[in-house]
């Protein structure tokens, strides 16, 4: 008998000596919530494929703390309600580390408050909405790889300022928080310039005809339009600018980026310029290379749309990882004070120093902006 019990005990000490090495390997998990269905599933491919390259070159290079990365995603469906359910189901149902999401504004706003709550990182690499990361929180546990409306509104003012002389610009939003997010941000441009506008019309995301918003904005003297929709939406308005004859430049936020713009806009979406924090423009780039031999079915730059959610979601990936490493721990608390800490993460769209503080979680500014257009169904930067 106590033989069997020595042995016993041997045995249970040579598992608990092996317990820790085994945890050491089980995979941190990153969750995803993001439009991976309907209009926006483009949008959502390209961040997905974006954090998978992200995840090959951090596994590959043996992980965080020696554990891999795993990826665990949720299909918002563009849904505020759906995104937040979802947001909770990979909080305390799949215990993620950290999540990553928000394609649309509404979704991302939805989330903040119980990240915040739940004390989880959560970090978006597209959803633009200023009061996003400036959501008033005392511990705030929302930061950005992406662009941000108050700073757009900003470039896109001043590019139909100095590129066409604008004088009274018109703005046709989408009815929803990004609209009034955006609303601000424009109103602020033009009182800075000292600028008035030809009015602000607002449009739903199912709307087939804003032609009696546009005329409004025509007669009342519109020299130019701020645009900002998501794809569909965009469409619409470029669709009903050709039914009134109207050819009027059109300085837009990044929604028309999202899909298949020129398919649902026809030639005139072409005319629409646009924000982009990234564009390949060379089939030799590395991070292209590696998004062919990942996903076959990538032929030629053209099929990369949009390039700019591949480039957020990859670097912010990166940054997450670097943050988690630096924290020694998926204790959110501990990878929120490392992300401020965190420094000379070479990402794809540059390398970051420094790219969050308390008083700014966004990595990306006004710097970091490109302007583009569809040119036969790819998007290019605009030539100078």
């Amino acid at each position: 008998m106590t033989r069997r019990l020595m042995l016993a005990g041997a045995a249970a000490l040579s598992l608990g000596a092996a317990l820790p090495a085994q945890a050491q390997e089980d995979p941190i998990k990153i969750g995803l919530v993001a439009a991976l269905s309907g209009q926006s599933a483009k949008s959502g491919e390209a961040i997905t494929r974006g954090i998978t390259l992200a995840l090959n070159k951090i596994n590959a290079d043996g992980g965080v703390m020696g554990r891999p990365l795993e990826l665990v995603s949720r299909d918002d469906e563009s849904n505020p309600g759906k995104g937040l359910i979802a947001a909770r189901e990979l909080v305390q149902r799949e215990g993620v580390a950290a999540m990553i999401g928000g394609l649309d504004t509404p979704v991302s706003l939805a989330i903040v408050p119980f990240v915040n709550d739940a004390q989880v990182p959560f970090i978006g690499p597209w959803a633009a909405g200023t009061p996003i990361t400036k959501n008033g929180a005392e511990e705030n546990y929302v930061f950005r790889v992406s662009a941000v409306d108050e700073f757009v509104d900003e470039a896109i003012t001043e590019y139909l300022v100095s590129e066409y002389g604008s004088q009274k610009p018109g703005m046709i939003l989408i009815n929803n928080p990004w609209g009034e997010s955006n609303e601000k941000g424009l109103m602020k441009a033009l009182e800075k310039r000292g600028m008035e506008h030809a009015g602000i019309e607002k449009f739903e995301s199912n709307d087939v005809d804003v032609v009696p918003q546009l005329t409004r904005l025509r007669e009342n003297g519109a020299d130019g339009l701020f645009l900002v929709a998501n794809v569909a939406p965009s469409a619409q308005v470029v669709k009903s600018l050709d039914r009134m004859g109207w050819d009027v430049p059109i300085a837009s936020h990044w929604g028309p980026a999202g899909d298949r713009f020129t398919e649902l806009a026809g030639p005139s979406g072409e005319k629409v310029h646009f924000i982009q924090t990234f564009l390949f423009t060379d089939p030799e780039h590395p991070l292209f290379q590696e998004l062919q031999a990942e996903f076959p079915e990538i032929e030629s730059l053209a099929d990369v749309t949009p390039a700019t959610g591949i480039a957020n979601a990859y670097d912010a990936t990166l940054l997450l990882a670097a943050a988690i490493e630096k924290a020694g721990s998926t204790d959110g608390p501990a990878i929120r004070q490392a992300m401020y800490e965190i420094s000379g993460v070479e990402g794809v769209i540059k390398t970051y120093d420094t790219p969050f503080t308390p008083d700014d979680q966004d990595a990306l500014g006004p710097d970091d902006y490109i302007f583009a257009n569809f040119v036969e169904g790819e998007i290019v930067p605009l030539a100078d």
